[in-house]
C-alpha cells in the first residue's frame, strides 16, 4: 500500500521515552490510532498505529494499518502503481480478496489467512486493487524497516499459508518467526514475529515469547487484556524487552482478534517519507527522482492506468528518527 503521509507524525515530532518493565508485569504502553486515506483518487480509510509520536518501531516494524470491514461493492480498493526502498511489505487479510502486481512480474492474489510478503531493498513498484469475489475488505497492511547493510538488496516476493494451531483457548497463525511451537519459513533480515491470534469467549492465554523481543499487540475485534491491561479494537498495546510470556484475555462473550508483532529493537535511525525509507535526505531525494523519470523501480504490467507521482519534498531537510528510548 502507499502512505499518504509525506509527514507522518515522528517526523513532525519527537518521540518519548518508554516507560520499561514493572517488576513481575510487563509495563504495557497504549498507542491509539488516527485516520488516515489510502493513497490514490479512491481512498480507502485506514487506522495507523505506527509509527506516531509515542513510538516509531516496534522491533524493525515501522509501519501498522488497520482498515476495514469496509463494503467493496460500490467502490473497491484501487492504489495505483507506487514505489517502495528499504523495506518490506506484509500484507494479511481477515476477509476479502486482492490482486497484487509487481515490477518483478508477481501476478498473485491475497487472501485470509496468506501472507504476501514483498522486498523492496533498493527499489520495487507494485498495485493493489481489491476484486469482486468478495464484497468486504478487511485486513492490516505492515511494513518492517530493512537493515543497513540490506537497504539495497533485491527485490523479492514470498507467499506463505501458516497451518492455524491451537492453544487453549485460542488460534494461532505464525505467518513471520516462532510462537506456539510453529515457524515461519518466509525470510526476513532481522529476527521478527508475526501472529494472528484470535480468542475464544472468555479464554486466558499465556504465550512464551522471546525476551530480547519487544512486542506489540492489536487489537481487530474485542475488548482484550493484555498483561491485565485493557485494549480496545484499534488500539496496540506495547511491551518492551524482558518478557518471558505475555498474558491474554478476553473478558467478553465474542471471539477476539488480534495481531501479534515482536523483534529486537531495531537500533538504526530511518527517515520514512511517503513509500521510502532510507538513511539520508539525500537518499529520499534520489529515490523521488528515479520513480519519477527513471528505470530503477521497473515496470508494474498489467494495471490499467497511470501510476501514482510522487508527492513534492518538504522544504526542510528531512531528519532520520530511531525508536523510543
Amino acid at each position: 500500500m502507499s502512505n499518504v503521509e509525506t509527514a507522518p507524525e515522528e517526523l513532525r515530532c519527537g518521540a518519548s521515552a518508554d516507560g520499561g518493565t514493572a517488576a513481575g508485569t510487563p509495563q504495557v504502553e497504549v498507542l491509539s490510532a488516527r485516520e488516515v486515506p489510502l493513497g490514490g483518487p479512491r481512498a480507502l480509510p485506514v487506522r495507523r498505529t505506527l509509527p506516531q509520536r509515542a513510538r516509531s518501531l516496534i522491533g524493525a516494524w515501522c509501519f501498522a494499518d488497520h482498515y476495514g470491514p469496509v463494503d467493496t461493492t460500490a467502490t473497491g480498493m484501487v492504489v495505483p502503481p507506487h514505489p517502495h526502498t528499504g523495506l518490506q511489505t506484509v500484507s494479511w487479510l481477515f476477509s476479502g480478496e486482492i490482486e497484487h502486481r509487481d515490477s518483478l512480474g508477481t501476478h498473485a492474489l491475497v487472501r485470509p489467512g496468506e501472507l504476501n510478503l514483498m522486498t523492496g531493498g533498493h527499489g520495487i513498484a507494485h498495485s493493489e486493487v481489491s476484486t469482486p469475489a468478495a464484497t468486504v475488505l478487511h485486513g492490516v497492511q505492515l511494513w518492517v524497516a530493512l537493515p543497513g547493510e540490506h537497504r539495497d538488496t533485491a527485490r523479492d516476493f514470498q507467499h506463505h499459508v501458516p497451518e492455524p494451531v491451537r492453544v487453549g483457548g485460542a488460534t494461532v497463525s505464525v505467518f513471520l518467526g516462532t510462537l506456539a511451537g510453529r515457524t515461519s519459513p518466509v525470510r526476513t533480515f532481522t529476527p521478527l514475529l508475526g501472529a494472528e491470534i484470535t480468542l475464544e469467549p472468555g479464554a486466558t492465554l499465556t504465550l512464551p515469547v522471546d525476551p530480547a523481543f519487544e512486542h506489540g499487540l492489536l487489537v481487530d475485534t474485542g475488548d482484550v487484556h493484555l498483561a491485565g491491561t485493557p485494549l480496545k479494537p484499534a488500539e496496540l498495546g506495547y511491551v518492551p524487552c524482558g518478557s518471558a510470556g505475555l498474558t491474554l484475555a478476553n473478558d467478553s462473550g465474542a471471539p477476539a482478534r488480534t495481531i501479534l508483532l515482536g523483534g529486537p529493537p531495531f537500533e538504526e535511525e530511518i527517515i520514512m517519507w511517503w513509500n521510502f525509507i532510507a538513511r539520508s535526505h539525500e537518499e529520499i531525494v534520489q529515490a523521488r527522482e528515479d520513480w519519477m523519470g527513471g528505470a530503477r523501480f521497473g515496470v508494474v504490467q498489467g494495471y490499467d492506468g497511470d501510476p501514482l507521482p510522487a508527492p513534492a519534498l518538504p522544504t526542510m531537510p528531512l531528519k532520520p528518527r530511531g525508536r523510543a528510548r
